[in-house]
Formats: structure tokens, C-alpha cells, sequence
């Protein structure tokens, strides 16, 4: 992968479908599969955002970040949060730091464990909003204050954030505002009959696998620029926008459905994201471009922490993804000028 700096797009986009091949089976060699939330990890890493997982314990959220980061070549770091969690404990503080030669006395600033390069956010929403601000300031900026200095975080920088589902007694739900700082919003489901059959069996023996290194952090770089240079047509930002004004209660683009079970929908940065997040799946796949079953695959977990519903969604049992593939279904593929050079055919093909 080395050479990728000087390899022309389309070599470039090959290497990355066989590095991804590669990524997916040092990960199978820990981690029993989970093939669709590795894909969605490679996708938010690769598109250079942050995102949240959010399942019941015990399914291996914890080793299927750190194998990942193993896996690229990245320092891994883990906070677990709790409510008397500190900003200091996360972003690092100032000591007073004395030569003993000369006897004089400065301030020294010790780096907390958000100075990584994929940071594993255990439980974040555990602990109160001002330690959350801390970590979320790094997430937005790539850098934290500490006092009246600001200090730069490593680069690459990402942020794995996990959420339980079921325990919500005592904790902290993050703010809309702050939810929209991350991509993606991974769920995390059980494993099927057979691999939790495999799960037993492997686990619980005395053979244990490390996860060889497949890229470096350089080249993960090197490949979030390549993910920016992958081309989407006009008609496909249409469709994006199409679908991200359409979660927007009472706006003219809004339907019906929405109107009843929705009470905020996604701003500008959801649309971002959701090509940002197309545009890394079309280059894992080695595709030259977005096409449509890009955006429709990852419109979950892009825009699932993004919508509000209401208490009418509720109780008529519906949920963000049951609204986000409703609006799939109903939003319409508008065949645009871009289509009379055969464009429009083009990107409808998987």
C-alpha cells in the first residue's frame, strides 16, 4: 500500500478493495461475525467521522475496535466512562514539574488518553455533559484546551463511542447536537445459531489469534483523501438532498408519514455525512463512483441518530430505520439532465 500516494485513482481504489478483503479476514480471525458493523467501521474510518455502537454487553464491541486498530496500525486507547469521570481525566491536565539541578518549577502538561489515534469511548453516555463536552470538543476540533493552550491530537483521530441500550438508570443521553457530530450510528445485533455455536467453541480454548497489521496510519491518510476524490453525479446529490429534506416535519418536501411520526429531522451536515459515508463504501468496493445502492446501504446508520421521532411513532411501534426505509421507498429517483448521457443507468448498477 505504499505506493498509493503516486498510483492513479482506479489502482488506488483496487489496492483499497484488497486491503479491506485483507482487514475483514485478520478481523474474522478474533472476531466471529459481525460482517455488517466491520464494513460500517471501515466505512466511518475511512470517511474520516466518528460513530457510535451501541449493543447489550457481551458482544465483543470492545475486541472488535482494538482488533480493528491492530489491524491498521493504530495506537488504540480505551476510557471507560463513569459519572465522576473528569474533563482532566480524558483531555490530560498541567503539573507543576520541578528541576531538581536548578530548583525551579514550571508547568508541565501530561497527556490524557484521548491523545490516540483510535479512541474507544466505553459507555460515554455514563458520564456527566461537561466530561462528554471535553471529548466532543477533541472529536470537532482535532484538538483540546487545557488551560489557555490548545494541543493537537494525533492524526489519524477517531472516535468509537458505545452506548447499552437496556441500562439507562443513572445515565447522561447525549444532546441531538452532539449525536450529529457522529457519522454513524452502528447497531450491534446477536450473533446467529451458528456463530455463537463457533463463539463457544473458540473462545473458550487455549488457541488465540493475533491480528496481523494491514495498513498504517499514513495510509489510512492517504486513502480518507482518496474516499474525498471518488466522484458523485448531480443527480445523486439530488437524491441525497431529496432525502434528507424529506425527514423535515412541515417542510414542503416532507411526506405525509413524516409529518405524523417525526418531530426533527436532519440538517445539512446528515446529508454530508451520508455522501461522505457512500463515497467510502463505493471506494471499499473499488467502485470509480457512487451509485444508488451506496447511499440507500448506509442511509441507516447515518441518519437513525439524526431523526426524532415522535410520540405517535411510538406507539404505532415504528423507529428511526423503519422511517429511514420508508422514506427509501417513497423517495422517488428522478431521472435529472445528468441522465441523457446514460449516466442515470450507470449508477443504478450494483
Amino acid at each position: 500500500m505504499s505506493e498509493i500516494k503516486t498510483a492513479p485513482d482506479m489502482e488506488a481504489l483496487e489496492k483499497l478493495r484488497a486491503a479491506q478483503e485483507r482487514i475483514r479476514k485478520q478481523i474474522r480471525t478474533v472476531v466471529i461475525g459481525q460482517d455488517d458493523v466491520v464494513e460500517q467501521l471501515l466505512v466511518s474510518i475511512l470517511a474520516g467521522g466518528h460513530c457510535i455502537l451501541e449493543g447489550v454487553p457481551g458482544l465483543a464491541k470492545t475486541l472488535l475496535v482494538s482488533t480493528l486498530a491492530k489491524s491498521l496500525s493504530l495506537e488504540f486507547g480505551r476510557i471507560q466512562f463513569t459519572p465522576d469521570l473528569m474533563p482532566a481525566d480524558i483531555t490530560g491536565t498541567d503539573v507543576i514539574y520541578e528541576d531538581r539541578q536548578t530548583g525551579s518549577r514550571e508547568f508541565k502538561f501530561i497527556e490524557g488518553p484521548i491523545f490516540t489515534n483510535l479512541l474507544l469511548a466505553d459507555e460515554i453516555n455514563r458520564t456527566p455533559p461537561k466530561t462528554q463536552a471535553a471529548l466532543l470538543q477533541g472529536m470537532q476540533e482535532r484538538n483540546i484546551s487545557a488551560g489557555t493552550k490548545h494541543y493537537e491530537l494525533p492524526s489519524p483521530f477517531f472516535v468509537l463511542a458505545t452506548q447499552n441500550p437496556i441500562e439507562q438508570e443513572g445515565t447522561y443521553p447525549l444532546p441531538e447536537a452532539q449525536l450529529d457530530r457522529f457519522l454513524m450510528k452502528i447497531i450491534v445485533e446477536y450473533p446467529t445459531r451458528n456463530e455463537e455455536r463457533l463463539i463457544y467453541k473458540t473462545v473458550t480454548g487455549d488457541d488465540q489469534v493475533e491480528p496481523e497489521a494491514t495498513l498504517t496510519g499514513a495510509e489510512v491518510l492517504e486513502l480518507q483523501h482518496l474516499v474525498r476524490r471518488v466522484p458523485i453525479s448531480d443527480f445523486l446529490v439530488d437524491y441525497t438532498m431529496d432525502l434528507i429534506r424529506a425527514t423535515r416535519r412541515d417542510s414542503e418536501d416532507a411526506p405525509d408519514f413524516i409529518n405524523r411520526w417525526v418531530l426533527w429531522g436532519a440538517g445539512p451536515r446528515g446529508g454530508q455525512s451520508l455522501i461522505l459515508a457512500a463515497k467510502a463504501r463505493a471506494a471499499l468496493y473499488g467502485r470509480p463512483e457512487v451509485i444508488v445502492e451506496d447511499l440507500q446501504t448506509v442511509a441507516k446508520a447515518v441518519l437513525r441518530h439524526r431523526i426524532v421521532l415522535s410520540y405517535n411513532a411510538e406507539s404505532e411501534g415504528q423507529t428511526a430505520d423503519t422511517v429511514v426505509e420508508k422514506l427509501i421507498e417513497e423517495t422517488p429517483l428522478h431521472q435529472s439532465e445528468a441522465g441523457k448521457d446514460g449516466q442515470f443507468e450507470r449508477i443504478l448498477k450494483s
